[in-house]
């Protein structure tokens, strides 16, 4: 037992210093400010040591950090240059919202395309932020991940697996860059979530039935997003792909999408049908002559569509829910439905990427010529007087 009490460290008000014993002092300024110090010696050497100001560090707190001060002298640690260490550790140490930016930033060159690109920092803007936002990187807990995952866990289902893995991928960083040490986290965390009951959520796709109708329609006007659109349905592809495509990408009834531009980062090459073509040729007249354009130009010439656009495109056509990126599923759905074309064909127009490993491993065609007749059926079926346009 010290020879300060409660009542007494909190009544004294002369300046002077207070012996609780052992080296403990309160040291009582003129101000009637009160501040904790241990008088010890450390390597032959008499050292004062701050243990913090009062009442924000209590009697108890202050006879344990004096405790624990004693014992670092006692193992021939110095607990000054500890202390020190530790805050110059802490310093460089960052928080998750700045590792969770630099990650960002040092993936910017592997982003197919500006939307994920977006989408990536602010999923864990909106969910993990006001959690774990800003707190030091090692001090993330299974925890706290579960707390930003709990409350979407369920009623965000696809979102939610997203903000676990740019989680992880921030704290894998982390570790990587030694301001983490023993355990990742995320190997405790799915066992602390439950199944997830709601069923993903999928594109909302146009009835292949009924997109010959909508090509129709947007032959009423050769808009750069029109004709964009006319373009990613009779091609299959995705939006990024149709959106970032450059002229010098085209050749002799061919497209060749490069790797950098493909999700899969693969190259992936597309058989024109008469109708493609005869949308590029359209889409000739708002060249303007700039190296590198987009076939399909934004407001600048130099820079492609939004995506936005071509949504906005389809929101004017179609009154219903479906998406700019259903129209692969519209496709998928008739050659399934329509064709007797082997289900690899259709997965390789689409550039899905082949889940089997050995498999992939093996296949060495891209099955060009059979897609070229699938694409022309398809073409026919979509737009059956659009070839010679």
């Amino acid at each position: 037992m010290g020879n300060l009490t409660v009542i007494k460290v909190k009544s004294i008000k002369d300046a002077g210093r207070y012996s609780d014993g052992s080296g403990l002092l309160l040291v009582v300024k003129e101000s009637g400010a009160k501040s904790w110090l241990l008088r010890a010696q450390a390597n032959g050497k008499r050292r004062d040591i701050g243990l913090g100001t009062y009442p924000a560090v209590s009697l108890a707190d202050a006879r344990d950090a004096a405790a624990e001060a004693r014992k670092q002298i006692r193992a021939g640690e110095d607990p000054v240059a500890a202390k020190r260490a530790a805050k110059k550790a802490a310093a460089v140490i960052p928080t998750f919202r700045v590792a969770a930016k630099t990650v960002h930033d040092e993936q910017k060159g592997d982003w197919i395309n500006s939307k994920h690109q977006s989408q990536w920092i602010n999923t864990l803007t909106t969910f993990a932020y006001p959690i774990i936002g800003d707190r030091p990187i090692n001090r993330v807990t299974s925890a706290d991940v579960l707390d930003v995952l709990k409350p979407i866990w369920q009623t965000k289902p696809e979102t939610a697996r997203r903000v676990l893995q740019r989680i992880g991928k921030v704290l894998d960083w982390g570790y990587s860059r030694g301001h983490c040490l023993g355990e990742a986290p995320m190997r405790s965390i799915r066992a602390g979530l439950p199944r997830q009951t709601k069923r993903p959520e999928h594109f909302e796709s146009l009835p292949h039935k009924d997109v010959a109708s909508l090509m129709a329609m947007l032959k009423a006007s050769d808009t750069a997003g029109r004709l964009a659109l006319r373009f990613l349905i009779l091609t299959a592809a995705r939006s990024g792909e149709v959106r970032g495509a450059t002229w010098d990408e085209i050749g002799d009834g061919i497209w060749t999408v490069p790797a950098e531009r493909m999700k899969a980062k693969k190259e992936h090459v597309v058989p024109l049908t008469a109708a493609a073509v005869a949308v590029l040729d359209t889409a000739k007249k708002l060249r303007k002559g700039v190296v590198g354009e987009p076939i399909f130009p934004g407001p600048s010439s130099h820079k492609p569509l939004s995506d936005m656009t071509l949504t906005k495109v389809l929101r004017t056509e179609t009154k219903d829910k479906s998406t700019v990126h259903g129209f692969r599923s519209s496709f998928r759905d008739w050659a399934a439905e329509c064709t007797s074309f082997p289900s690899e064909i259709a997965e390789t127009a689409l550039a899905h990427a082949i889940p089997d490993k050995v498999v992939a491993a093996y296949r060495r065609t891209n099955y060009l010529e059979k897609r070229r007749d699938m694409m022309n059926q398809w073409a026919d079926y979509v737009a059956p007087s659009q070839s010679t346009v």
